[in-house]
């Protein structure tokens, strides 16, 4: 049975992560390891679950309905270990943890390590992304992210409330016009930064009761919000960021907060992950753990 289920739990993982070399990353197998699990679970089962090619990944039907029922047995089995386990003494387990590139490396980080030293019976796995994050889709246990969930079946919580603020550094206003209002930005080299074909080039403001957004320009625009920062610490031009991500930055005065008297737009980090009806000691405790030490910040 131990074999059966760690084959399933392979599969659904296969399908989470869209092809077997992303898989084997992710499960810190070689690529051939996983080719052959797949191919023995797929000879035990007299049937071909996904086909693959050089420039095809597909579910074929006998694997969707696999996938759909392997996953449903995991979390039911998950969910018994949670409620067997949930009078031990000391916590065990993995947890994985998805965030927000910048966020997840400067914040979330250095709190996993104080986690796990503080929790040595559990170990975890930090997943950093600047897209949106997909809990079910890449078998996150606990995420954290700006964008509130969509799906019914995430659990999210707000642990953190801030703004986005335009800043730029000293090194740049001493050589560039003064920004007093909003509209000034349209004489400044702005970042812009990049959702898969989204340019977020309209910045919101607040003049006079009423909502304005100015459609910046500039030559510099990433997809990376790391990288949006350190350009605009370097003096390279005028940036857009969360507060919590430049308050280390502006108290060092390293970057300038500008147009404050205008700010409107607010933002929220979450705390998400799947509903289940026993949710591990492990994932309870990481939860508070990371709610108590964000809300200090």
């Amino acid at each position: 049975m131990t074999d059966e289920i760690s084959d399933l739990r392979l599969f659904t993982r296969i399908v989470a992560a869209g092809s077997l070399s992303a898989a084997a990353r992710r499960t810190f197998s070689s690529l051939p390891a996983v080719s052959r699990r797949l191919a023995a679970l797929e000879a035990r089962l007299g049937v071909r679950l996904i086909d693959r090619g050089p420039r095809r990944f597909t579910l074929t039907d006998e694997g969707s309905l696999l996938h759909e029922r392997a996953v449903a047995i995991l979390r039911d089995l998950d969910e018994a270990e949670a409620a067997a386990s949930a009078h031990g003494k000391e916590p065990r387990g993995h947890v994985r943890v998805g965030a927000h590139l910048e966020m997840g490396r400067r914040r979330i980080a250095p709190l996993i390590g104080e986690f796990t030293a503080r929790y040595p019976g559990i170990t975890a796995e930090l997943v950093l992304t600047d897209s949106r994050l997909e809990l079910l889709e890449s078998e996150i246990d606990v995420g954290l992210q700006i964008d509130p969930p969509s799906d019914t079946n995430i659990v999210s919580r707000v642990v953190l409330s801030g703004r986005r603020i335009v800043c730029a550094s000293p090194q740049y206003l001493a050589t560039h016009a003064p920004l007093q209002r909003p509209i000034d930005l349209l004489q400044h080299d702005c970042i812009r930064l990049v959702r898969g074909r989204y340019v977020i080039d309209h910045w919101a403001f607040k003049e006079e009761d009423r909502v304005t957004h100015i459609q910046v320009q500039g030559s510099l625009l990433t997809n990376n919000a790391e990288v949006l920062h350190d350009w605009t610490v370097a003096g390279r031009a005028v940036g857009l960021k969360l507060l919590w991500d430049v308050q280390e930055d502006i108290q060092a005065g390293r970057l300038i907060r500008l147009l404050e008297p205008f700010e409107c737009d607010e933002a929220k980090l979450f705390v998400t992950y799947a509903t289940r009806t026993h949710l591990p000691p492990r994932m309870r405790l990481f939860i508070d753990f990371m709610v108590s030490a964000l809300q200090k910040i």
